[in-house]
């Protein structure tokens, strides 16, 4: 690695991607190619996910791409909110279309138009759709995986009776993503309600899960919103209810996206490279026979019987019998953050031992060979476990509950530039009144990121001007 994340975090963050080998960038500005072992990471997520969906009875459908303008007209919030980033289709066989076509941002109005036609009795409720798809957003500034003009999602669409049902099936999403990521990911979160400026665009609440990176800065890391009566009204989705009376739906809609696979490599990586979490590695663990392992087959047979053995118990273990050097090798693995490392020389064998290396760690330690898969298997467990508690602890360290008015920020922004530190978020009261949320991020570059549902404190006073406050939240700067 030749750029360090306390010199510039973004610039390591670019090289660590590209010599982990997870993408490439394409002709098109801001749209990446998912190479093979950056696609498997979403795949594992994508598989922890669609498990959960299905088990709370949610089932996949696909809808298109391509939605006609006059759809968006149909919801105001919805569309002024995502006019500035929508890529439009005018041409098409050469011929000017009569209506634009948008690239789907997302898929409330598409499906709006569809569910009005497939509700018709309260017996067809609830609607539980999810969809896993692309989404388009223009975006001004990109950083692959993070913030790209193309991106990959689910986005889940829901249905129901009334509110009470709505609002439990918005919580019950949430709570998922919160399992997935910190028991997947190995990313701690803080799970709240977004301030009405930073909801989106048509809901009437909605709620996220927030990760704090290694520089300090946020990213959403799930969204879950109940959108009320406001879509079903805008498409006309009615049903009739048990006393013959026609009433609208109440919807709810929700997702997650490839930004999580940003999200592990800036939470967990170091100034070696990328460092996966066991669970969502590609490659889990890889065998390297070191020393003159060519003029020893015995190194290679008893290799070959440990990949055997892991593949056995569902691991996913490469063997790298290339002729690159132990040292190129070791370092080229550590850069694609594989979790494990078992090297296996000619000593070693006439010791009936390997060396064992998590990649989180800096030493190695030697296993008698009968143990070496039993002691693999316990290493990934504990090494999943370890980065969790890793990951809280820096989030702990930088939560800071100590600032209570924007000089008091200001001031702990400039200690934290001047002693080479970051900054992190900061926990404060807000009064509720916009024009308080937005002077902070104007002074800033502070943004609320949400209301926490158990905040380690509460703050009495507006930390903009500091009347009561309403509400105690979050703050940071934010991706």
């Amino acid at each position: 690695m030749t750029n360090q994340q306390q010199n510039d975090f973004t610039k390591w963050y670019i090289e660590t991607i590209q010599k982990a080998d997870l993408m490439d960038y394409t002709p098109v500005r801001g749209c990446i190619a998912f190479k093979p072992d950056g696609f498997e990471i979403w795949e594992h997520i994508q598989a922890e996910m669609d498990r959960r969906f299905k088990e709370t009875g949610h089932r996949n459908a696909y809808f298109p791409m391509l939605i006609p303008e006059s759809f968006f007209q149909k919801e105001k919030d919805h569309i002024e909110g995502f006019s500035p980033e929508l890529p439009w289709v005018t041409e098409a066989a050469g011929e000017k279309l009569e209506e634009r076509l948008a690239l789907r941002p997302t898929s409330e109005t598409m499906i709006g138009h569809l569910y009005s036609d497939w509700i018709k009795s309260y017996r067809d409720l609830p609607v539980l759709i999810n969809q896993w798809a692309n989404v388009f957003r223009w975006e001004k500034k990109t950083l692959p995986f993070i913030r790209t003009s193309e991106f990959l999602w689910q986005e889940g669409h829901t249905a129901h009776i009334d509110e009470e049902e709505a609002r439990k099936e918005t919580m019950q999403m949430l709570n998922i993503y919160k399992e997935v990521v910190e028991e997947l990911l190995a990313i701690p979160v803080y799970d709240g309600q977004k301030t009405p400026s930073e909801r989106f665009a048509g809901a009437v609440d909605t709620y996220s899960i927030e990760a704090m990176m290694k520089d300090g800065k946020a990213v959403q890391a799930g969204t879950s919103h109940y959108l009320g009566t406001k879509f079903a009204e805008a498409f006309d989705i009615k049903y009739l209810n048990k006393e013959n009376k026609h009433q609208h739906v109440h919807t709810t809609s929700w997702g997650t996206s490839t930004r999580l696979i940003g999200s592990v490599i800036m939470v967990h990586g170091d100034e070696q490279g990328l460092v996966l979490p066991p669970r969502v590695a590609p490659t889990q663990v890889v065998l390297i026979p070191v020393g003159p392992w060519k003029k020893n087959p015995a190194i290679m047979e008893k290799l070959d019987e440990v990949y055997a053995d892991l593949k056995a118990k569902g691991i996913r273990v490469r063997l790298d019998d290339s002729d690159q050097s132990p040292g190129y090798k070791f370092n080229e693995w550590e850069l694609k953050g594989v979790p494990v490392r078992v090297e296996l020389g000619p000593r070693d064998l006439e010791n009936n031992q390997a060396l064992m290396k998590a990649r989180d760690e800096s030493d190695k330690v030697s296993v008698d060979i009968p143990n070496l898969v039993e002691a693999i298997e316990a290493e990934l467990k504990t090494m999943q476990s370890r980065l969790l508690e890793k990951a809280r602890a820096f989030r702990e360290k930088h939560s800071h509950t100590h600032v209570d008015s924007l000089e008091q920020l200001s001031k702990h922004i400039t200690d934290s530039t001047d002693n080479e530190e970051i900054p992190g978020w900061i926990l404060a009261g807000w009064c509720g009144d916009d024009a308080c949320e937005e002077n902070v991020k104007a002074e800033t570059k502070f943004t609320t990121r949400n209301i926490p549902f158990n905040p380690p404190a509460t703050k009495s006073t507006c930390i903009n001007c500091g009347k009561e406050s309403k509400h105690t939240v979050w703050f940071g700067r934010a991706y």
